[in-house]
């Protein structure tokens, strides 16, 4: 009897090493900019994947812009929202850096996207809240270091590459 559950056992162990395990879900955050133009935002966050404990798929971005680009944008704060673009924008946008996301730091960060998408009121200001203070805030809830003295809050690109010189491990 002592042979067979070791023959049992010893054939488990075979057949799980040989079967290929379940891929791990998991969803990917990509930190974009967009060189300036016409076009809003300049700088957001791309995510793409499957939620592990729901199964949810994930196909989305999000950045934060004024809800009218005009020169009252100069002026003070305006109404702000979040917006998604389509592929053709994000096509022609500067993939940065990607990171691997847990359940609970997509779910972090959905509540950031979220928070931004209610603040009552005129919500965007060039200089206190615009597309980059955005990324910012959703990199230093993921655990990135970040620079809120940052000189480039008017320069999406910079601020990104900034990030990526405070934290050298990210890659894309």
């Amino acid at each position: 009897m002592q042979i067979l559950r070791s023959l049992v056992f010893a054939f488990s162990i075979l057949l799980f090493t040989l079967c290929p395990g379940q891929a791990r879900a998991e969803v990917v955050a990509t930190f974009y900019s967009h060189d300036f133009g016409d076009h809003f935002p300049h700088a957001f966050i791309k995510l793409k994947g499957t939620v592990d404990a729901t199964g949810e798929a994930v196909d989305t971005n999000y950045g934060f812009t004024a809800v009218s680009v005009s020169p009252a944008i100069l002026m003070g704060s305006v109404k702000g929202m979040i917006e998604t673009k389509d592929a053709k924008y994000i096509g022609k946008s500067n993939a940065h850096f990607s990171l691997r996301l847990s359940d609970a730091e997509y779910r972090k960060l959905i509540a950031h996207v979220e928070s931004w998408r209610n603040i009552p009121g005129k919500s965007y200001n060039l200089n206190k809240r615009n597309c980059v203070h955005f990324v910012m805030e959703a990199a230093a809830l993921l655990g990135l270091t970040v620079n809120r003295k940052s000189k480039f809050f008017k320069k999406p690109k910079s601020f990104v590459l900034e990030m990526m010189r405070l934290n050298p491990t990210l890659k894309l």
